[in-house]
């Protein structure tokens, strides 16, 4: 039965909720590493449309200010443990400078929900960037129509904005100043400038369920987007949530692999975060059907303050370094760099 919707999942790119649940719930064999057979089709899956090219994206992460309060988030408003930092448009034109000579050809903007960056501050960025003939991706959270449209004419190409999960009830527990219905219209209003849209969601985050998850796979392929990025849970000590249970690094896996199967033609980061939870975690969803990783190109005394979750890996070497240490993980595989 398993091998059977894996089967019609990658000739046909369709599963029933039913069908979804029953791979993300099988324990047996067929869903163990490296032998999965749901692994390997959606590696077949990556191959057949992506190719063997790993795109590699630059991350700058340039606030960790934040004016929501999720309870499962590091840099969440009420956490007191954070040193903050804002980087200046310089600094940051510097850093996007420093990975176009690197040999980057995307820059990520992520950062906080940090209202000191208006629309003219963040156009400024954006040409900045774009002097450097740089694809850039923003992943900044809830704004404005108007906002959007700004950010889409100043240059910007593509937008992260994580649904984090379709259950209602659990984003409005997890987030209490926030409503799902308006991060749904964002993500609508995304793609109505024309942005490659981008989203995402957590794993294994308390009170949810596997049958959610399957919600969230099917409104990924429902709303059509373009990149999907998906990271287990890991609990932050200085959050409501300290001392959770962390998500499951082999169902977050699961997860990212049925969207593979379903959505063949996105893009899809091997996140940080299962770095986090299993050595080597980035190599594994590589071959589980991402085709992306995002090294940080942010300077080392401020990565180490953008603490979305504990225990973040973070790379001491120098940018041409990394970028080298990252290409030969990845000839590790028999992959290589887009």
């Amino acid at each position: 039965m398993i091998k059977k919707i894996i089967d019609k999942a990658e000739n046909t790119h369709t599963l029933s909720k039913d069908e979804i649940v029953t791979l993300l719930t099988f324990d047996g064999n067929t869903c163990g590493y490296p032998t999965s057979e749901l692994f390997q089709a959606a590696d077949r899956t990556r191959k057949k449309y992506k190719g063997d090219g790993v795109h590699l994206r630059a991350l700058i992460e340039f606030t960790n200010y934040c004016k929501r309060n999720c309870l499962y988030c590091g840099i969440r408003k009420d956490n007191q443990n954070v040193q903050r930092y804002r980087l200046s448009i310089d600094e940051i034109a510097n850093l996007a400078k420093n990975a176009y000579e690197t040999g980057y050809k995307t820059v990520v903007l992520q950062g906080g929900e940090d209202p000191y960056y208006d629309t003219d501050i963040l156009t400024a960025i954006i040409k900045e960037i774009k002097k450097y003939n740089l694809h850039l991706t923003m992943s900044i959270g809830e704004l404005p129509l108007d906002v959007y449209k700004a950010l889409k004419s100043a240059g910007a190409d593509r937008f992260l904005l994580r649904i984090e999960t379709t259950d209602k009830d659990l984003y409005h527990s997890l987030s209490p100043d926030m409503f799902w219905e308006e991060r749904f219209t964002c993500l609508k209003y995304i793609k109505s400038v024309g942005f490659e849209t981008g989203s995402g969601s957590l794993v294994g985050l308390p009170n949810q369920s596997i049958e959610s998850m399957a919600d969230d796979i099917l409104f990924f392929k429902e709303i059509k987007a373009d990149m999907i990025g998906i990271g287990p849970f890991i609990s932050h000590d200085d959050t409501p949530l300290k001392g959770a249970k962390n998500g499951d690094f082999w169902l977050s896996i699961r997860v990212m692999a049925i969207i593979r199967l379903l959505l063949p033609h996105i893009n899809i980061p091997a996140t940080t975060a299962m770095e986090t939870l299993m050595p080597n975690g980035r190599l594994i969803a590589l071959q589980a059907g991402a085709n992306v990783i995002m090294p940080n190109v942010t300077t080392i005394e401020k990565r180490k303050n953008y603490t979305l979750y504990p225990g973040k890996y973070i790379s001491d070497k120098s940018i041409i370094d990394h970028k080298n240490e990252v290409k030969g993980k990845l000839e590790s595989i028999n992959r290589y760099i887009e």
